[in-house]
């Protein structure tokens, strides 16, 4: 299990295993004879992904970022993707249990990010963190709702639309602070509302540390280079540029990027060589 401390906070991740995507899908245009020298692809040409949920224990809360794709996929998506649901398994590995979740930040509402959200009971979808505030943008939930031919496949409405109707699921307008020390800003690209978390305390000194869940912005450490965008991205073009926009800030401030998709390196500082080629470095655990 990773875990290493921010200034006061402790950040964990919390894995609900890996599935597969396909290897053409989840590096766009990269031709197969580059993509191929960082990633093996199976004879089917998928790569094993991982499914990283932050753990974030402030003195008086316990937030959950991402909560990977759960337990209830249709058979048809389980033979495509794999259905690993070992999110809960590692969360009591950590020491918590549902209960002890008291915020859940979506950064956005595709099926292997949210999919923990609910689970079934009887006939009905109910919070699996029965005493969290989930949050997520209005704009994400909106687009979702839509069910256009682009995306239709990753937006399933039982993650979500039973928490709006029980009042647990906040809808954000924006940028914003969810706490003292946690707040989301909205990076487009992947989705147009798709948001990242930023996370920062100093510890007791004046400088404070940030750590990043980038989320599908920079779904693994082999994404770093602007250009190496998804398939899956509905605006490439913003993606490449909030890339350079993310990075202006994370470089020179030295901030902990945490990667949704990369299940063998999870995190790290992004840096950048004299001859401009972004490398990575990892932090230190605990």
């Amino acid at each position: 299990m990773h875990r290493t401390t921010l200034g006061d906070f402790e950040l964990t991740i919390v894995s609900d295993g890996t599935y597969f995507l396909d290897g053409g899908a989840f590096f766009g245009v990269v031709p197969k004879t580059m993509w191929s020298k960082k990633v093996i692809p199976d004879e089917q040409n998928r790569v094993d992904a991982g499914l990283n949920s932050l753990l974030v224990r402030t003195s008086e809360k316990n937030i959950l970022i991402e909560t990977g794709i759960g337990n209830k996929l249709p058979e048809k998506l389980v033979q495509i993707y794999k259905q690993p649901a070992k999110l809960l398994d590692n969360l009591h590995a950590a020491g918590l249990a549902p209960e002890d979740i008291d915020i859940v930040i979506n950064t956005h509402l595709h099926f292997d990010h949210c999919g923990w959200n609910t689970v079934p009971r009887g006939d009905q979808m109910v919070a699996t963190f029965p005493n969290a505030k989930y949050y997520v943008q209005r704009g994400e939930w909106e687009h979702g709702r839509l069910q256009l031919e682009r995306d239709a496949v990753s937006y399933r409405s039982p993650n979500y639309d039973p928490l709006i109707e029980s009042g647990q699921m906040v809808l954000l307008d924006g940028d914003q602070e969810i706490v003292p020390g946690v707040s989301v800003k909205v990076f487009r690209g992947h989705t147009a509302s798709m948001q990242a978390v930023i996370v920062e305390s100093g510890g007791g000194t004046n400088e404070k540390k940030k750590a990043c869940y980038i989320s599908d912005l920079i779904p693994t450490s082999h994404h770093l280079d602007p250009t190496w965008v998804m398939a899956f991205d509905v605006l490439p073009l913003e993606t490449i540029e909030s890339r350079k926009k993310y990075y202006a800030w994370a470089i020179p401030e030295r901030w902990l990027t945490v990667f949704t998709h990369d299940h063998a390196t999870p995190w790290g500082y992004v840096e950048r060589s004299e001859r401009g080629r972004l490398t990575l470095t990892a932090p230190a655990s605990v």
